[in-house]
């Protein structure tokens, strides 16, 4: 018995040809699935069995996709989901990423290995998430056992020096606890940034490091506009999750090696907004949603997704924008090789005051012109 013998996935899928199909392939695989012929049925047998994963139809008889969806996010929120899809219309799979289906495949399949991969890296954030989650839970205990123990402490230590006022006591106390406590807040802040990183990378594997090579450029681009220590670090945190909105582009665009078609471009100029919306929630010391949602503004007002100009643009946006034409460029990509870094300094400063921001681009240049900014060759393939 192979470890995909113990996950269960459940197939829903009125198109008997197609279910029998997906249901062939995935046993085949080593998995354990199922199927069912619409929604009411598939929901029933979700109850029952408690899949590791779901494939979801969205236009099914008797019950929808999306009120299928419904019923399993409220239920089973950690369930991955992935729907399974033929209806070629972009707001039902906007729809479906904001109920919270973790990945969109279209219909028809014709290479099945597509979905093996949006399985594979589902199951693979789904055990991250529940991996982060456990670390989590450990850190709270280690704090609680801390905490009793440091009370422990300072409760011999008021006995013994009883003489001290209550005052003082109290406030070392507090203030040894809010040290601790920031401490411990922002170990979880910085694990939490790398883990969604990593999960962000892991559905486009042709440009995996991008996010951490990006940061490593914008930090230093802002380190050279004398940025403070804290804004700096605000825009490592953005970057560090710029692409996180890619999560709701559906896996085959990600990988494809050719050039993307109208609504394929369509569909990649979504991951900002979605990166905001998955950010927003989140209370960083720093704009970091809305960093995201503006990093691919342009100055004269041609960039998405709201045609942002000049001022209007946050610096910290305009730093992430430069640094990620640069590594971009410098990288190699699924459609074309490695460009160098003299062609990317080339667009960067033949478009400073037009697309960028010109302060951001002549930092960018000195990085690399006069003190040898390199990213590692080792990752992106290349050495200046």
């Amino acid at each position: 018995m192979n470890d995909r013998s113990r996950i269960a996935i459940l197939a829903i899928e009125d198109e008997e040809i197609l279910r029998n199909n997906i249901v062939s392939y995935l046993d085949d695989s080593g998995y354990a699935v199922s199927g069912a012929a619409n929604g009411r049925t598939g929901l029933e047998m979700f109850r029952r069995h408690r899949p590791d994963l779901v494939l979801l139809d969205l236009r099914m008889p008797e019950m929808g996709g999306l009120d299928v969806l419904g019923e399993i996010r409220k239920e089973s929120p950690d369930t991955p989901v992935i729907i399974v899809s033929g209806t070629g219309n972009i707001i039902d799979a906007i729809e479906a990423i904001h109920l919270g289906a973790w990945d969109y495949i279209n219909k028809p399949i014709v290479e099945m290995e597509v979905l093996d991969y949006a399985i594979g890296r589902s199951l693979e954030r789904s055990r991250l998430i529940k991996e982060n989650e456990r670390y989590r839970a450990h850190l709270e205990d280690e704090i609680a056992k801390r905490t009793a123990a440091l009370e422990k402490t300072t409760t011999e230590l008021q006995e013994i020096n009883s003489r001290l006022s209550n005052e003082i006591k109290e406030r070392i106390f507090a203030e040894d606890n809010l040290v601790k406590s920031l401490d411990s807040l922002e170990r979880s802040l910085s694990g939490i940034i790398d883990t969604l990183s990593s999960i962000a990378e892991m559905r486009d594997p042709f440009t995996g490091g991008h996010q951490r090579r990006v940061a490593s450029l914008s930090r230093a681009i802002a380190q050279e506009l004398n940025l403070s220590d804290e804004e700096v670090k605000g825009v490592h945190v953005a970057a560090m999750l710029h692409d996180i909105g890619k999560l709701s582009i559906p896996a085959e665009i990600l990988v494809k090696t050719g050039q993307l078609n109208p609504i394929e471009y369509k569909y990649i100029k979504l991951h900002c907004q979605a990166g905001y919306d998955i950010l927003k929630m989140i209370e960083f010391p720093w704009p970091v949603a809305q960093i995201v949602l503006q990093h691919h503004e342009n100055l004269d007002g041609s960039g998405y997704p709201e045609g942002l100009t000049g001022d209007g643009i946050l610096l910290y946006a305009k730093i992430l924008r430069v640094a990620d034409v640069a590594e971009s460029m410098v990288s190699h990509r699924p459609y074309r090789k490695a460009l160098g870094t003299d062609t990317a300094l080339e667009e960067i400063m033949k478009n400073s005051r037009v697309l960028y921001d010109e302060r951001v681009a002549m930092a960018c240049a000195k990085l690399f012109l006069e003190k040898h900014f390199t990213f590692d060759a080792e990752v992106t393939g290349i050495k200046r």
